[in-house]
């Protein structure tokens, strides 16, 4: 006879139980896909990877075990702590290849900006659900405060692709919440026609010299380098140039596994991290990208019905901001390696190689499972 207290059915039925099926299924098509262009692009990382992987499936399963209430009541002393953190690292932060992101706390070096990625999401909800019922105007003033605070410390880093997935993760909670329009559509006119500005004076305002307000010259040498790729072929432009070659010699069935010559003779660089949608469309093609990317609308859909299934306001605009964070990280991604957008630095969810960055999605895709599990719960 079987001891219950062993038994394995039990045990598995115990692990599953937090989990979201069609959400799991997404994410474990995804990093299989990804896994095999990693082989390709940098095998010599594939353990390394595999260590990551388990280390974000746990971090996930337990958030998906933690109620929402649970997160809710976290949520300030998280926000606190990474914003005390980011502090730390504007006054004794580590310096490396220019940038202070690093801190040193002794037993290892940690980067507090990727905490704020699920930090402020968490934390603009929490104020939102303890505002439900008597939101006014001043309190989107106040909830923007609390964003500009740790975007203008990242930034400052200086780190423009981790304070732009930052930024847009509490710009959806607003919005969620009810930002009006006429709130957002000065900055969005002004963004519009600071673009525009851009491409149209590109040759003059891209001259050496020319200050712009804001930014740093290796920003504006990125957004200029984008303009024209070719002004700086073998220094900035060189990543887009040789990343828009990789993505158009791939074609419509690409030229098969481990046969990409921008990736194996060396001329692409960071393939197996920010550039690596280079190496699946060069390797895969058109059939390989749009696998991918119906697989990050099929992750996106499920993440919006479950926001839109959630109980609670603290539910629905975490699990609304943190479904459209996964979009931002692949939009953004697509849109550097394809040569539409500054190059950034912001890697391609549950592809590219990086510890940090896969734990953060899978605690993002845990917190989607909780608020899904307890949705059930509750009878809605």
């Amino acid at each position: 006879m079987t001891n219950s207290r062993f038994d394995p059915r039990k045990w598995v039925a115990y692990i599953l139980a937090p989990l979201d099926g069609p959400l799991m299924l997404i994410v474990l098509a995804i990093l299989g896909f990804a896994t095999v262009v990693m082989v390709s692009a940098s095998p010599e990382r594939l353990g390394t990877l595999g260590l990551n992987i388990a280390v974000a499936f746990a971090v996930m399963w337990v958030a998906a075990s933690l109620p929402p209430q649970r997160m809710m009541s976290i949520a300030l002393p998280i926000y606190i702590l990474g914003v005390l953190l980011l502090v730390g690292v504007a006054l004794f932060g580590d310096v490396s290849k220019g940038a202070r992101r690093w801190l040193n706390i002794g037993v290892a070096r940690i980067q507090p900006s990727e905490l704020m990625k699920i930090a402020m999401p968490l934390m603009l909800a929490w104020y939102f659900q303890c505002r439900e019922g008597m939101l006014r105007v001043r309190d989107f003033f106040v909830a923007a405060g609390l964003l500009l605070v740790p975007v203008g410390l990242i930034a400052k880093q200086p780190d423009l692709g981790t304070a732009v997935l930052v930024a847009a993760a509490g710009f959806y909670v607003l919005f969620f919440a009810g930002l009006a329009w006429r709130l957002i559509l000065p900055f969005a006119v002004v963004g519009i026609v600071g673009i525009v500005t851009i491409v149209a004076m590109g040759d003059t305002i891209c001259q050496p010299g020319v200050e712009w307000p804001g930014m740093r010259e290796y920003q504006k040498h990125r957004v200029c380098t984008l303009l024209d790729p070719t002004s700086d072929p073998l220094g900035k432009g060189f990543h887009i140039i040789q990343s828009t070659i990789a993505i158009g010699s791939g074609g419509i069935l690409g030229k098969g596994w481990g046969s990409g010559t921008q990736t194996h003779l060396d001329f692409l660089p960071e393939r197996h991290t920010d550039f690596i949608f280079a190496v699946l469309t060069e390797e895969f093609g058109l059939v390989g990208a749009l696998f991918l990317v119906v697989m990050y609308i099929l992750l996106i859909f499920r993440g919006l019905f479950i926001a839109a299934g959630a109980p609670t306001l603290f539910s629905r605009l975490l699990a609304g901001a943190l479904t459209l964070i996964f979009f931002t990280y692949a939009f953004v991604n697509m849109g550097m390696v394809s040569g539409i957008l500054p190059v950034v630095g912001v890697p391609l969810p549950f592809v590219s190689y990086g510890g940090t960055a896969l734990v953060t999605l899978c605690l993002g895709v845990g917190m989607l499972m909780s608020i899904q599990r307890h949705r059930r719960r509750v009878g809605t």
